[in-house]
């Protein structure tokens, strides 16, 4: 990071107060309705608020960003003014903006430059999609992709590099699987990142070898950043056209802004600059990347929250316990019953883990740490838990992000040292056919255990991990309460026991992804003196048929009281 960037953040954590509000429907709200004026009204409509003073509603009066009642529309019509806008919701469900509380936004928009390789379903057609990007590529040129996955495809095994060797001897090729846990390289990507057979393997990764220690391009973990390390940089206009491109995608599925895991300072840095000019519409949460550098800085500057009329906020850390399941290197407590000896990775060793939050924690920042294997898990609630002893703080939050495989006896302990179990509901659907294998019977019942979570006392917030996954939430919704592919397989739901409600899968994305960065007071239902982040549906999400939910439509998003998308069969283009 350049001394600059480190004094401009440290001025602005400095200077800008938090603008959380709190109190409710007192205080913040009260203050609110007695001087805001009403600039738009949205009435005609059903609205589930999901606040438990006033859970229905028909409209919602904003004015100056924020919320300023809620109730009947004929009452809100009347008492508006005449100089407020009037926006006939034509009897649509409207619903609190969506959060994801687990993406990686700058990922997504960069993923546009790279070839898609989701959904692929043979290496065979992995070289396909990237014979196509050869075809307009000069040589010597990256080719780089993302998506693969190779329990999708007739042969599971991990791909190698010999057939990219083949297809492009003199472009070096770098293709990440869909989670972001291997990597495969062609002789000339490893060349460039000075990979060899006397290449040491990074802590946390592992460069594989063949029987005679020469690698084979496939990379776990640590060592995929030897040659993404390599590969060259976006220009900065190139990243803040793509991050304008990414919003609009974002806002048109109804989210009004995630939870971004694991950035620098240099992406801070062009979100600042967009929001400056006020070019992103959109909410950013932001946890710095734990090997950022300058961080001992970052920190000692505290939390920042509230910047750009509450679009940018910087709250915490992302730390790594373990790896993927899908690439077999998230850490059990026993050995994968489809590889017998393998127990996985722990990127970093507890004690280490340990230290560095406990750093954060002091800091006032919450931690979010990816764990993912039922040993990943219980090594963070064990570092959490001795954190917490040693060093109490009052509500904290830190955060376990996947949680996907909890030993059974772990479960109730998220709830007891107030740690939030971050999920991704859409890894459980993508994951259900091949995670039996991985985990055998026995471990199952630990597995994407929503409901065990939510009757212990958790609060689940909802996100997708995007680019992994579908940027859509509403496929999170229907995957959190069916436990059902797109095309409705399994029947009745993979573990069915484990499904949430549609309320409840609603909130995660919402008032509970709001909780989790200490936003609960500023977003995340419809409720007077909050932010104007709100969501009109083509269907009534919470009386539709379950199995339906992917077929809604968003119709429009309002963020801060401003309709920033709008599908061309709104409710509002005969009302303008």
């Amino acid at each position: 990071m350049n001394r600059e960037t480190v004094i401009c953040l440290l001025l602005l954590a400095a200077c800008i107060v938090a603008m959380t509000w709190s109190g409710g429907r007192g205080g913040a709200a009260a203050e609110i309705k007695g001087r805001a004026r009403v600039e738009a009204v949205f009435y005609n409509g059903k609205l589930y608020t999901l606040d438990a003073e006033l859970p229905r509603a028909e409209a919602v009066a904003v004015g100056g960003g924020r919320i300023v009642t809620v109730g009947d529309s004929r009452e809100l019509l009347a008492t508006c003014g005449p100089q407020a806008q009037r926006f006939d919701l034509g009897q649509k469900t409207v619903i609190p903006g969506l959060i994801d509380a687990h993406a990686h936004f700058m990922g997504y928009a960069k993923v546009k430059e790279k070839v898609d390789l989701v959904g692929t379903k043979s290496f065979t057609e992995v070289l396909d999609r990237l014979t196509d990007r050869l075809r307009s590529a000069g040589e010597g040129a990256w080719i780089v992709g993302r998506g693969w996955d190779q329990n999708d495809w007739p042969d599971p095994h991990f791909p190698g590099k010999g057939a990219l060797d083949s297809l492009a001897p003199n472009n070096p090729v770098f293709l990440v699987r869909v989670c972001g846990h291997a990597a495969v390289a062609n002789s000339e990507a490893l060349r460039l990142a000075g990979i060899t057979g006397t290449t040491i393997d990074p802590g946390g990764g592992k460069i594989v070898r063949d029987g005679n220690g020469v690698p084979t391009g496939l990379l776990i973990d640590n060592a995929i950043d030897l040659v993404s390390d390599a590969v060259p940089t976006l220009t900065r206009q190139q990243k803040r056209l793509l991050i304008r491109q990414a919003a609009r995608e974002c806002l048109s599925t109804g989210l009004v802004g995630v939870h971004e895991m694991g950035v620098g300072s240099e992406t801070i840095s062009i979100y600042r600059e967009l929001f400056d000019r006020e070019e992103l519409p959109f909410r950013l949460t932001l946890y710095f990347s734990n090997d950022e550098e300058d961080l001992d800085s970052l920190l000692a500057a505290g939390p920042l929250r509230g910047y750009a009329d509450n679009r940018l906020s910087v709250v915490g850390v992302k730390f790594y316990a373990d790896g993927s399941l899908g690439a077999r290197s998230a850490a059990l407590l026993e050995d994968y019953s489809d590889d017998p000896g393998n127990r996985g990775i722990v990127v970093e060793d507890p004690e280490t883990l340990y230290r560095r939050i406990m750093r954060c924690h002091r800091k006032g920042f919450q931690t979010a740490t990816h764990a993912i294997g039922d040993g990943g898990n219980r090594m963070m609630l064990d570092i959490l838990e001795r954190i917490l002893a040693e060093y109490p703080a009052s509500d904290m939050r830190h955060r376990v992000e996947h949680a996907q495989v909890i030993a059974p006896e772990d479960i109730g302990r998220f709830a007891r040292l107030g740690v939030l179990p971050s999920m991704q509901f859409t890894h459980c659907t993508s994951d259900m056919p091949w995670a039996g294998a991985r985990l055998g019977e026995q471990r199952l019942a630990g597995a994407y255990a929503w409901r065990s979570l939510v009757s212990s006392g958790c609060r689940i917030p909802g996100g997708s991990d995007f680019p992994v996954e579908s940027i859509d939430p509403l496929l999170g919704i229907y995957a959190a309460v069916t436990r059902m592919d797109r095309g409705g397989s399994p029947p009745g739901g993979w573990i069915p026991d484990q499904c949430l409600t549609v309320d409840e899968a609603v909130r995660a994305f919402s008032i509970d992804a709001a909780y989790a960065a200490h936003e609960e007071d500023l977003r995340g239902t419809i409720t007077p003196g909050k932010l104007a982040d709100f969501i009109v549906l083509s269907e009534d999400i919470m009386r539709i048929e379950p199995e339906r939910i992917p077929d809604i439509r968003v119709l429009a998003t309002i963020l801060g009281g401003e309709i920033v998308f709008e599908a061309p069969d709104a409710p509002f283009g005969r009302n303008r």
